[in-house]
């Protein structure tokens, strides 16, 4: 069947931190007087925490494992506003999803809180950039559950077997929508996740604008 219709994730697939999430992590607990926190526990809680209203949660869980009486709320916060500032689309991706808007249904399925992620697209000024865009924390469940990719699905109006995904997780995005039935595309970058078997295609992540269009038309 013709693919007609892409679903993206957003962190690291279209849009990049200009600094280190590690570092940023950091800096968030300094300003809200947290103990340190590490970037593996974080992603841990994070996890367990896909379908929320804000991350107070994710850092609650964090903070659980210190002595300290600092408010998870304001650790949240302080990480919100660390991690929007220092977001930046690829370069060229806005002209290219555009494009893509032109002969394909063009959609968003990011996991995380409904606050933080959806304050990153108004950041990013991508609030009407695409013509679905669902954050896990507004739904039932968060990547890879196949229930949130049919959220997708249903939003966009489209089978899965008509449907690429890109993203760069290896759990979240690529394994998620193979059992889905998506056709996965994974986007590769120094330092990420490693190529997975389950991918259709493997695609360099400075590459997607220029090289993603005629993928999809030989899929």
């Amino acid at each position: 069947m013709t693919i007609s219709a892409v679903g993206f994730d957003l962190d690291e697939t279209l849009a990049v931190p200009t600094r280190d999430r590690a570092t940023i992590l950091g800096d968030a607990a300094d300003i809200a007087g947290a103990p340190p926190l590490s970037r593996e526990a974080y992603l841990e809680a994070h996890a367990r925490n896909l379908t929320g209203e804000t991350r107070t949660p994710i850092f609650a869980d964090l903070l659980a494992d210190h002595e300290t009486d600092t408010d998870p709320e304001s650790v949240a916060s302080a990480y919100r506003r660390e991690i929007a500032d220092a977001l930046v689309p690829l370069p060229g991706i806005e002209a290219f999803l555009d494009r893509l808007r032109k002969e394909y249904r063009v959609g968003l399925l990011t996991n995380g809180p409904r606050v933080a992620q959806r304050d990153k697209l108004g950041i990013l000024g991508w609030t009407d950039t695409f013509d679905a865009a669902l954050v896990t924390g507004e739904l039932d469940a968060g990547k890879p559950d196949p229930a949130a990719f049919a959220a997708l699905l249903d939003a966009l109006g489209t089978d899965a077997a008509e449907t690429a995904y890109v993203g760069d997780d290896v759990d979240a995005d690529i394994a998620g929508a193979a059992d889905a039935g998506l056709t996965p595309i994974q986007v590769l970058y120094e330092g990420g996740p490693e190529p997975s078997s389950r991918a259709t295609v493997h695609l360099p992540r400075e590459d997607l604008a220029t090289r993603l269009p005629g993928l999809l038309d030989e899929l």
